[in-house]
């Protein structure tokens, strides 16, 4: 009798320890935000969002061609003969008006319980800093996801982040527009993709490869 009280205790305990870590109900249950765009107001924020989706994106090359053009223009002012000062050498052109959506990506579906929809875009703001802004975005929940920026683009569960991956922070919610600051001083050639990833199990939810 005793015996199976023990036998009993045991796999009750066993039970109660893989809920506790693996959490299963999360994958029912929906964390919504709504984060407003940083640095616009709130009638540029309805205008963006409220565009047809390939008017977005043409809003949004339209931003990229205006930075590189600037760039361009730096270089050439710059003949050869010309020396510039080493404390200028540093300086970006001057900064625009309006964030300068610097690269963009949309989330794929890993397999059945692990995927996201939504797009990623990185954003140089007007004050010089940069934020990284899920929109229309939803994903499986899961316990203790995190974002974050890799060097690989992994498109399988297991895929692991690759090397110097960039935390972000824990997922604000997986429904929802939702902002994240990124490091000045990361160099983002180097980075291919925002990866949501489940920290204890060391799993890849989903993945947004950047263009």
């Amino acid at each position: 009798m005793w015996r199976k009280l023990i036998i009993i205790a045991v796999i009750v305990a066993i039970v109660a320890v893989a809920l506790a870590v693996t959490r299963p109900w999360l994958y029912f249950v929906n964390r919504e935000v709504n984060e407003a765009f940083p640095g616009l107001t709130d009638a540029q924020r309805e205008a963006v969002a409220n565009m047809p989706e390939d008017e977005k994106q043409a809003l949004i090359d339209m931003a990229m061609q205006t930075r590189k053009m600037m760039e361009d223009t730096a270089i050439a002012q710059i003949g050869d003969d010309q020396v510039v000062p080493q404390a200028e050498q540093a300086m970006p052109p001057d900064m625009p008006d309006e964030p300068t959506a610097l690269v963009m990506g949309s989330f794929i579906e890993i397999d059945p319980i692990h995927s996201a929809e939504g797009s990623a875009t990185i954003y140089q703001l007007p004050d010089g800093s940069r934020v990284l802004r899920f929109e229309d975005f939803r994903s499986k929940n899961g316990p203790d996801l995190h974002v974050y920026l890799s060097t690989e683009a992994p498109t399988s569960t297991f895929a692991g982040l690759g090397a110097d991956e960039i935390h972000l922070g824990a997922l604000k919610g997986n429904v929802g527009n939702q902002n994240y600051d990124v490091p000045a001083d990361i160099d983002l050639s180097r980075y291919r993709s925002v990866v949501i990833y489940c920290v204890p199990f060391r799993v890849v939810f989903s993945t947004a490869e950047f263009s």
